[in-house]
């Protein structure tokens, strides 16, 4: 039962910075952290959306939001919209928050709404959503609880600039104790008898020598593929896009509290607002359209004058088969990768720290804790692939061979359950932890088309005019919230704005 003395961090970017903050702010004070990145060596990150349990982080870090949002010249975001996907000229929003209010009757809102808009109700379950009305009249406000309860909160997440992400976590970090340390990996030494990595050695000729080692290396997964060769379970079936190209163009005159994802020929293209300019990409399959071509209509099709060249990244869609093998732990890229349709990069890597915090080990580190771990994570990755299938499988389009592909694949018998479910009565019945609950589901689904046959019966056992009391009541104070916000600009502006947008004024 000895303990873990000294952590080392291969690889930095966002996911080796995340683990680097959150190790010193955790265990800092009784564990050595060594983080080895070099410069020469780009790492993956050209704009970052993310989802609200990232506030949760920020708290762990004990972080001031509005200097963090300063610093990463972030915006906030209030969900997703989706335009085209379930056939062109169509767009639908998928919301962060809930929808309607807690009835404190055993069943969602939702069946009640679904009540209610089968009797002539207004289709457009949204209006029931501060987030979404917010969005739509471009308002944010870091909203607390009305009096009683009466006003609904507003949850939100932040879009920010991935390169000023990981040098904002890296500043952190550094002044808790974390040491960096410059230059290439060339050689990784394991104990002969148990595996387990004891040091990797430097171009340079020094040696760094470890009792855990977490891979942030990204694709290559330098250790927990390299050294330990954990697998990779390939998921190119269901999601076959395995390109993007990437350019960041000139600020937008409105700056959205929202990201948007356009469906396009062979993917999906990208629209993140920052402060001081607009992130976009356009995420597609090389089987469909050509590289060339592919960041030639990304550039025809920005909003606003281009800042560089587009760049192409690479990747597949899957995962390793195990994240943790003996004394090495794979974050981010290293671990797997989904395409950042619904925003979840980052969040995996906070699922994955928060996960071996909980089950931080000794230096002998059990295999019942990794075991544990593994089972976990793959339960993340597999709902969050499930969640991102749905956008492609559920749709009417059948205009390109893309499209074709993706409405006829077949499915993991998962997410064909959850889809059969919410056909008859609008319901998936996630399992406990799953990162997306019944609302995000429902947004996604009836965005793209699926109108549930039925509802859950209980929700026949109020009295009509009851019903009606309520949803009026919730309407007004979600119309009261959100007509009580400022601009999206008018908040950034009165708190947090990055030095780059006061210069570009």
């Amino acid at each position: 039962m000895e303990p873990m003395r000294d952590i080392v961090i291969v690889g930095g970017g966002t996911a080796g910075w995340m683990a680097a903050a959150a190790l010193a702010k955790t265990v800092g004070a009784t564990h050595r952290i060594i983080l080895i990145e070099s410069e020469e060596i780009g790492t993956v990150g050209v704009g970052e959306s993310t989802i609200p349990p990232i506030i949760l982080f920020n708290k762990l870090l004990g972080i001031n939001e509005d200097e963090f949002v300063r610093e990463t010249n972030a915006t906030f975001k209030l969900g997703i919209e989706f335009v085209d996907w379930r056939r062109q000229g169509h767009t639908y929003f998928h919301n962060f928050g809930l929808l309607g209010a807690d009835l404190h009757t055993g069943i969602s809102f939702i069946h009640y709404w679904m009540r209610w808009m089968r009797s002539g109700g207004d289709p457009d379950q949204l209006r029931f959503s501060s987030e979404a009305e917010a969005a739509r009249e471009m308002k944010f406000g870091r909203a607390q609880y009305g009096r009683g309860g009466s006003q609904p909160n507003i949850n939100y997440a932040f879009q920010f600039d991935a390169s000023t992400y990981a040098a904002y976590l890296r500043r952190y970090s550094e002044r808790r104790g974390v040491v960096r340390k410059e230059g290439r990996i060339v050689n990784v030494k394991q104990n002969g008898e148990t595996g387990f990595v004891e040091a990797v050695e430097m171009q340079d000729g020094s040696t760094v020598r470890g009792d855990f080692f977490i891979d942030c290396s990204g694709f290559r997964g330098l250790l927990i593929e390299g050294a330990h060769g954990a697998g990779f379970e390939d998921w190119s079936h269901w999601l076959p896009n395995n390109r993007a190209a990437a350019v960041p163009a000139e600020r937008m005159p409105t700056i959205t509290p929202y990201t948007k994802a356009q469906a396009r020929e062979a993917g999906w293209q990208w629209r993140i607002p920052l402060q001081h300019r607009t992130g976009n990409g356009y995420v597609y399959c090389d089987s469909y359209i050509g590289d060339d071509e592919a960041a030639r209509l990304l550039i025809e099709r920005l909003e606003g004058k281009p800042l560089a060249d587009p760049k192409t990244l690479r990747f597949k869609a899957g995962r390793r088969r195990k994240s943790w093998i003996k004394n090495v732990l794979a974050l981010g890229l290293s671990s797997g990768f989904l395409e950042p349709l619904e925003s979840t990069s980052i969040h995996l890597v906070q699922v994955g720290l928060t996960k071996f915090l909980d089950l931080f080990p000794h230096r002998d580190c059990d295999p019942t804790l990794i075991a544990l771990y593994n089972e976990e994570m793959q339960f993340h990755y597999e709902t969050i692939r499930d969640f991102i299938i749905a956008h492609y499988k559920v749709t009417e389009r059948e205009d390109t061979e893309f499209w074709k592909y993706c409405k006829y694949m077949s499915i993991p018998d998962t997410l064909s359950a959850k889809l059969e479910l919410f056909r008859a009565r609008a319901e998936v019945k996630p399992r406990n932890g799953d990162l997306f609950s019944e609302v995000s589901w429902f947004a996604v689904l009836y965005g793209q088309g699926i109108v549930p046959q039925g509802y859950h019966p209980l929700a026949d056992a109020m009295p009509e005019d009851e019903l009606n009391l309520k949803l009026a009541r919730i309407r007004a104070a979600i119309k009261e919230r959100v007509d009580g916000l400022p601009s999206h600009r008018e908040f950034i502006d009165s708190c947090c704005a990055s030095e780059a947008l006061v210069a570009a004024e």
